[in-house]
């Protein structure tokens, strides 16, 4: 008889081994720790700031419109970062910021380069990033905390010992919920809140993708508003001096290095269109000059508390979401949503379908699967856009494609026609009052990110938006509607136009069919919580 021989399987060994290696890493990951028992002194807003050239300026304004704000909507990228970078430059007292992402790219070096100098002049510079972009960074933020007049603070951060994409699952629920804010507040009088982070294709730089979104710069008494909400955020015990993280003293030598090569940098970018528009253009002279006409009304800031990110969902208090329901809850004759990620879920749906019953227009503009930048958003919207038609909403998707270098790149863009993805985060309550910020209506927003956004009852910037959508919504983006195919099954239509020309779609538009069969499934995952 021949010997019986013992066999191993090379592939069950294999699996082990992986097994084993994910199991330490998990475990080394575990361990992942954050420091402790540093110093974070506590500070606040600087109130008095009245006796500023820009409170000298804004005066008389603000006299002849008591109890209001002043809004001046900023659609323009160039005039987005002209406007941060020469409020900057004005400042006399403090500057407060506050973004989800801050790339270290043209425009965010530019405006590095104005804080730091505002930060020379004697201003109190407070800057508070959240940890999702910033890997490989802390050097930089360490020397920018270390500079006098200036504090850099990182929110949520990542432990600086462990993998960062392993925490992502070790420490679920605590660094995937992020701080999704962004606010820039100059001498508490004057901010700017909107959808836009810091970042070239934010503000219309990128060579691939000029990417435009939505702000509002503000004065009168909601900057307040914003100040209170920043410095929640700003002493919180998620908040930790970059300086901290680096974990060793800052050299001389290094902040020697860091400014050399900003301003070698910023001289070499002298004859850019973005240094001239701080002295040339039309809105940097009126800010430097104080005769911005500004519309007018009474306004509200309405933002998540930090605490968000620490506990249940049951604590309502710490919620944005509450304090906007009265605004959807209310509208009467019509509804207007822009949301570039759009997921309304089980709820949602049905809220907005009740809404559109009782005889209010409801019409929502959100990405195409050929214009987002994040397709497994749109498998999260898909599956509820015959049940919003049915129901009367009216959907419209973007008309526009992003290249495969724009989708490896994970940027989109919008700024009313001829850009690739949308962006803008806003909704019109009854050509009355306009929400601008940073919240998209989808899960990750409303239920597990931080944001703030301002609410203005001002109804020129409500009708002039809704006018804008009426009169370029053709042209820009497909409407959706239902039709019956022959064999009787209903299907989605996408209808646009080319050159002026109906286009006509049966399947998304400028999509291939394994990427809507990748779509189709990823629709079937059980992650809708976390879009």
């Amino acid at each position: 008889m021949a010997p019986i021989r013992m066999t191993t399987s090379a592939p069950f060994f294999s699996a082990m081994r992986f097994w084993v290696l994910l199991t330490t890493l998990l475990a080394l990951t575990g361990c992942a720790t954050l420091p402790k028992g540093f110093e974070k002194p506590v500070s606040t807003v600087i109130k008095d700031t009245g006796d500023t050239a820009v409170g000298r300026g804004l005066r008389a304004k603000l006299s002849a419109h008591p109890g209001q704000s002043g809004f001046l909507m900023l659609g323009s990228g160039l005039d987005a970062f002209v406007a941060r970078a020469v409020l900057s430059h004005v400042a006399e007292r403090s500057i407060d910021a506050q973004y989800y992402l801050f790339h270290n790219d043209l425009t965010g070096r530019l405006l590095i380069y104005q804080l730091m100098k505002a930060a020379d002049r004697g201003v109190r510079v407070r800057l508070l990033v959240d940890d999702m972009d910033l890997a490989g960074r802390d050097m930089n933020a360490a020397v920018l905390d270390s500079l006098p007049n200036m504090e850099v603070r990182i929110f949520n951060p990542f432990s600086r010992n462990a993998s960062r994409i392993l925490q992502l699952v070790t420490r679920f629920g605590s660094v995937t919920r992020r701080m999704h804010n962004k606010s820039f507040t100059v001498d508490n009088l004057t901010t700017i809140i909107g959808g836009r982070n810091i970042g070239d294709e934010y503000f219309e730089a990128d060579p691939v993708l000029s990417f435009a979104d939505l702000d509002v710069l503000a004065i009168g008494p909601v900057v307040q508003q914003v100040s209170t909400s920043f410095d929640h955020y700003w002493n919180s015990d998620l908040a930790y001096p970059a300086s901290v993280l680096q974990g060793k003293p800052v050299t001389a030598e290094e902040v020697r290095d860091l400014r050399h090569r900003l301003e070698t940098y910023v001289a070499g970018q002298a004859g850019s269109t973005y240094l001239k528009a701080l002295v040339d253009s039309d809105l940097a002279k009126r800010i430097r000059r104080h005769n911005i006409r500004y519309d007018w009304g009474k306004a509200e800031i309405v933002a998540d508390r930090p605490e968000k990110l620490t506990h249940g969902s049951g604590k309502a208090q710490y919620y944005l979401a509450p304090q906007l329901a009265p605004y959807f809850e209310g509208v009467q004759k019509e509804l207007i949503i822009f949301s570039p990620y759009f997921v309304p879920g089980k709820s949602g749906t049905a809220f907005l379908s009740e809404v559109s019953r009782r005889g209010v227009r409801v019409r929502i503009l959100t990405n195409s699967l050929a214009s987002t930048d994040v397709g497994i958003v749109h498998a999260g919207y898909a599956k509820y856009r015959k049940q919003l038609l049915h129901a009367g909403v009216e959907l419209y998707e973007m008309d526009k494609k992003l290249s495969r270098r724009q989708r490896k790149t994970k940027k989109g863009a919008y700024s009313g026609s001829g850009k690739a993805s949308l962006h803008t985060k806003s909704f019109i309550f009854d050509r009355r009052d306009v929400f601008v910020g940073s919240l998209n209506l989808d899960p990750r927003a409303v239920v597990h990110n931080t944001e703030i956004g301002m609410v203005l009852a001002c109804p020129e910037v409500a009708t002039r938006m809704a006018d804008w959508f009426d009169q370029n919504i053709a042209k820009v983006a497909f409407r959706l509607t239902l039709e019956k195919t022959s064999g009787g099954h209903e299907r989605i239509v996408w209808h646009g136009q080319k050159n002026g020309k109906p286009l006509v779609f049966t399947v998304d538009p400028y999509t291939s069919f394994w990427h809507r069969m990748g779509i189709g499934f990823m629709s079937l995952l059980p992650i809708e919580s976390q879009l």
